[in-house]
């Protein structure tokens, strides 16, 4: 007597493919014998005996038992790594220090040495480093339509601001000492406090027309770039229009070289408080930093890109601020009897 099982017969080849895998049929072999092959990266299967694998949407990527897709984690510089908060701290002592010496300046504005160096001028410059200190924030953080159009023109409005005092107070050293000679004193009228005030609302208007150009023209918006990692989107800033953003970087160039090489003429000037010289070494400083920067910047990829641009912006702005505030300050501080009109008139007559 033959007894029949009320199961189906079971094939002793091949046993199922789970989630995760596909089924890939063994040639010159029974149907039943297959091989359970794992969906590759990017591609997913839920089902058991799946004949191939789905590709996962673009925002999305295969987790690593391959049997459902789960979003691409995003990438952009953000406030909570270690990195960003080292430049955020770096960003925000920096304008807290641009305070300070704002505060020391306002208290000690009667003496000597606050007076005998322009000091409208000095405080436009500590205001427009405090502001390229803040505006390095806009570099860190989600990215967003606002941001990728905001940063680079305040960068570029608060740098020319900047180097325009710079320029222009190195102008006024200039005036000064060529109207002590015979016949030069018509050079300070051409010098006076409007034409300074006028110079450089002039020279910040044209970096503010060329920043409205280009976000005009061609703005810069966020990007989700896939390029660099297949399982991550790289956020970043696509400056819309290279021509746009090397104008801007170009303008600040101008006038940095051209402060530079003014000061560098005026260096050797016999005044105790003539800041060329130090002028000459922000200058000097700024230049080699942006420099530096511009190759560092093209073979940074995604967010350290950003971070190259955050870390260019602080540095220079803290070469500046030391060069430039560093001495008075010491003597303000630290040398009182230094900060009188007789040492003054002592050291210039010597």
């Amino acid at each position: 007597m033959i007894l029949f099982s009320p199961q189906p017969p079971k094939s002793v080849c091949s046993e199922s493919c789970p989630p995760g895998t596909r089924m890939a049929r063994r040639k010159s072999e029974p149907v039943c014998c297959f091989d359970c092959i794992p969906c590759s990266e990017g591609k997913m299967s839920n089902e058991t005996d799946s004949t191939e694998c789905t590709s996962c949407p673009e925002d999305f990527w295969s987790n690593p038992q391959r049997d459902h897709c789960v979003p691409k984690s995003m990438e952009f510089l953000s406030y909570l790594e270690p990195l960003g908060i080292s430049l955020t701290t770096a960003s925000l002592s920096g304008a807290l220090l641009c305070t300070i010496v704002i505060g020391v300046f306002t208290y000690h504005r009667t003496t000597p040495v606050v007076r005998a160096n322009n000091s409208e001028l000095s405080f436009l410059i500590l205001l427009s480093l405090k502001l390229c200190f803040l505006c390095s924030l806009l570099f860190i953080g989600h990215p967003r339509l606002w941001t990728c159009q905001l940063r680079h023109a305040a960068f570029g409005i608060s740098f020319v601001l900047c180097v325009s005092c710079i320029l222009v107070k190195t102008m006024v050293v200039l005036a000064v000492f060529r109207a002590t000679k015979p016949g030069g004193g018509s050079s300070l009228k051409w010098f006076g406090s409007m034409q300074q005030r006028g110079t450089v609302v002039f020279l910040t208007l044209i970096q503010a027309a060329i920043c409205t150009t280009w976000l005009v023209s061609s703005s810069p918006t966020p990007h989700k770039n896939t390029e660099y990692h297949n399982d991550k989107i790289i956020v970043e800033c696509v400056v819309g229009s290279t021509v746009g953003f090397g104008v801007l970087l170009g303008y600040i160039g101008l006038l940095a070289i051209l402060s530079f090489l003014l000061a560098f003429l005026a260096r050797n000037l016999p005044d105790n408080f003539n800041e060329a010289k130090f002028i000459t070494f922000s200058m000097l400083v700024f230049c080699a930093v942006w420099i530096a920067f511009i190759p560092a910047y093209i073979n940074s990829p995604g967010k350290y890109a950003d971070a190259v641009e955050v870390f260019a912006i602080l540095a220079s702005s803290f070469g500046l601020l030391a060069a430039l505030f560093g001495p008075k300050c010491y003597i303000i501080l630290l040398k009182p009897e230094k900060n009188t009109k007789k040492a003054i008139m002592g050291r210039v007559k010597n």
